[in-house]
């Protein structure tokens, strides 16, 4: 049964499957049989006409940084209509998003993802042979006596404290830059004041990095890191 907020990605390969809407109207059909029964809302649907091959897709992109902003889950027809590419399957893995197939309920939750990484073992298998070569080769290091290993107590360097700055910043720009729509919009509806932009976000069930509602100091925030990229 389903349950919680979705967003639908469609896709066709075709631009005439696209223009006739057969294909999309199937896929629309399949994904709403799959949510029918539950406590469900389907916020929006994104709809694609690219070839399955390709991996820059600008539609499933915006469905996947959407439901990152509403914490909703990814709802698709097939698993076919999203990738038969195992490496791109990988990457989908690795963005965060809870994502259901209409065709293979049982995916989802932890069992799904289990299983989908499954799916993706082909793309991680050189990377696990590797690591295993790396180990084995410690090992025979550790044997003949070498120390292994650093002092766990040192205090980060300088650097070291740098870098975790600059991972925090990236973070904080990739989350600028996919409210910016958001609140571009929210401005034309009327809204003014950062109060209000912190009302409008709320609303539409979209939180601050830490999940908090959001004040008017953290829509100040982001709107000073959307200016200045």
């Amino acid at each position: 049964m389903a349950i919680g907020d979705f967003i639908s990605y469609l896709r066709v390969s075709t631009r005439h499957q696209g223009a006739d809407g057969h294909g999309i109207a199937a896929q629309r059909a399949v994904v709403e049989s799959y949510l029918n029964g539950g406590r469900w809302r389907l916020l929006t649907e994104y709809v694609e006409v690219e070839s399955g091959k390709r991996a820059d897709r600008l539609q499933l992109r915006a469905a996947l940084d959407a439901c990152r902003l509403r914490r909703a889950a990814l709802v698709v027809a097939k698993v076919d209509r999203l990738t038969r590419s195992v490496a791109f399957l990988s990457q989908l893995l690795e963005s965060g998003v809870d994502v259901r197939f209409a065709d293979m309920p049982a995916l989802e939750g932890p069992t799904g993802r289990f299983m989908l990484q499954q799916m993706a073992a082909v793309a991680e298998l050189e990377a696990g042979l590797i690591g295993q070569r790396t180990r084995a080769a410690l090992a025979a290091a550790k044997a003949r006596g070498k120390v292994l290993g650093g002092n766990r107590g040192t205090i980060p360097s300088a650097y070291a404290r740098q870098a975790g700055v600059l991972v925090r910043q990236r973070q904080a720009t990739d989350q600028a830059r996919l409210l910016a729509p958001v609140i571009t919009e929210l401005q034309a509806r009327g809204a003014a004041s950062l109060r209000d932009l912190a009302a409008g976000l709320d609303a539409r069930g979209i939180g601050t990095a830490r999940g908090s509602a959001w004040t008017a100091a953290a829509v100040s925030r982001v709107l000073a890191r959307i200016e200045a990229t």
